[in-house]
């Protein structure tokens, strides 16, 4: 499990620092549909590029600690799932997006509660609190 944990870990920080730099770089023409928003949108567009630039690097962080701190996943899950409820909310206010980010918000309610599983069952296993499967015979 610390394997995958680790790969995950590692996918989420390369993943979102390179859609943030992704952002930063095209502004509006990073999202689609919001080709002609204007200039705050473009702003406001590029400043949380970089911020999810830094959420990226902070997963980039989590993967190089040994062993991968359980409570850095918990909170880097716990804000990838608050933008997925952010999803949600729009869905709910403004009806359907564009088709793919229907897949990122799949994405941000559904990898969260696994990463934090992966990550307590393996700060439990480091702890030794796991049982131990009695040998088949």
């Amino acid at each position: 499990m610390a394997r995958v944990l680790r790969v995950l870990t590692q996918l989420m920080g390369w993943a979102c620092a390179t859609i943030g730099l992704f952002h930063v770089a095209l502004g509006n023409a990073a999202i689609p549909g919001a080709g002609s928003a204007g200039a705050t949108v473009d702003s406001w567009g590029r400043f949380m590029g970089a911020v999810f630039v830094g959420y990226g690097l902070a997963w980039l962080w989590a993967a190089r600690q040994r062993p991968i701190p359980a409570r850095a996943v918990r909170w880097l899950a716990g804000i990838f799932l608050l933008g997925g409820v952010g999803r949600l909310l729009s869905l709910a206010v403004h009806g359907w997006p564009q088709w793919f980010q229907i897949v990122l918000a799949v994405i941000e309610i559904g990898l969260p509660p696994v990463l934090v599983w992966l990550a307590d069952a393996e700060e439990r296993a480091l702890r030794g609190d796991v049982e131990a499967v009695p040998a088949r015979r």
